[in-house]
């Protein structure tokens, strides 16, 4: 499938790094040598950033910001992503939709009535309407934001920051014209809750040209075969568990997961994603990401960037 990142999303990511030489065994607090840790005062290239990516043997965790940096700023919104790449994220997902007259846009809802000034199905307006809306803030303000085409959040990401295509399962052909419109194909991860022979047929022909990431919920019965047929057939750059409880026994498997070349992503969004370790609890005691590290995940996707950021950096688990 690919070691280069679809429920089904697309995570645009779509060298010399430093990463290379820590295992994956590094605890939280632990010492690490400075070989091993890249240089914090240095920008990270796009090579290194698909470098780490690939790299599921070092001790630098990725940073992905959740819809952008939404809380100060509209979620995927241009200044959200903008926010993002200057506060050194290693990844921002975005979401993926298609107007009634086929041009992309970045839009969580299957309406814009939340985020927008405007009412609707997406699939049932034109682009037309949608560039006289403006975007709503968190508490449902407008602002002068604007909606942006995926060509727009492309284009500001390229070279940058990694990108993952969220809900753009259905429509990646078109998505996929987009990114090589924009020479932003290595920079994006799409991820999908599906199996491996049903991702081979019906997103083969671009398995070895983008990222693909599998979603796995840890408490389905046939999470530990859809994990295994994964790393049997084609270990992919990394797995995103969803994991309700801290005390399902896959999470023991997490090490040896990334022994085998998969980087595992573990989202801090909410308590039913990680076992009740989440953003809110970190944004009161950031020790609650501990048990990210302590359980050898190094992908976290997070409503709160800024704050896990400074978490890794006083452990030199981030660049």
């Amino acid at each position: 499938m690919k070691n280069y990142l679809i429920a089904i999303t697309f995570t645009g990511l779509f060298m010399v790094s430093c990463k290379q030489n820590k295992t994956a065994s590094t605890a939280a607090g632990e010492e690490v040598p400075a070989s091993t840790t890249r240089e914090m005062s240095l920008p990270m290239t796009m090579d290194s950033l698909i470098a780490n990516l690939k790299n599921s043997h070092n001790n630098q965790v990725i940073v992905v910001a959740h819809r952008g940096d939404w809380r100060n700023a509209p979620e995927n919104s241009l200044q959200a992503i903008q926010n993002c790449i200057d506060m050194g994220v290693d990844m921002v997902e975005i979401d993926v939709r298609q107007t009634k007259d086929g041009q992309l846009v970045l839009m969580h809802d299957n309406t814009i009535d939340r985020t927008t000034t405007g009412t609707g199905k997406v699939s049932e307006v034109t682009w037309e309407y949608l560039q006289t809306l403006q975007l709503k803030d968190g508490i449902g303000h407008s602002t002068p934001h604007k909606i942006p085409t995926l060509e727009e959040a492309l284009n500001l990401c390229k070279g940058k920051i990694l990108v993952n295509l969220d809900k753009s399962y259905d429509i990646f052909d078109k998505c996929y014209e987009v990114m090589e419109k924009t020479a932003t194909v290595d920079q994006v991860v799409i991820k999908g809750n599906i199996p491996y022979d049903q991702v081979e047929q019906e997103f083969g022909q671009y398995l070895d040209k983008v990222f693909f990431m599998p979603i796995v919920r840890l408490d389905h019965p046939d999470a530990r075969s859809v994990i295994n047929d994964y790393l049997q057939e084609d270990i992919p750059v990394a797995f995103e568990f969803t994991v309700p409880q801290d005390t399902i026994s896959i999470i023991q498997d997490f090490e040896s997961i990334r022994q085998k070349g998969a980087s595992v992503w573990v989202n801090s969004l909410w308590p039913q994603h990680n076992g009740g370790h989440d953003d809110e609890k970190a944004a009161l005691d950031p020790t609650t990401y501990d048990w990210f590290i302590e359980n050898h995940i190094d992908m976290i996707q997070t409503d709160r960037p800024k704050i896990l950021i400074d978490y890794l950096k006083s452990k030199n688990l981030h660049r």
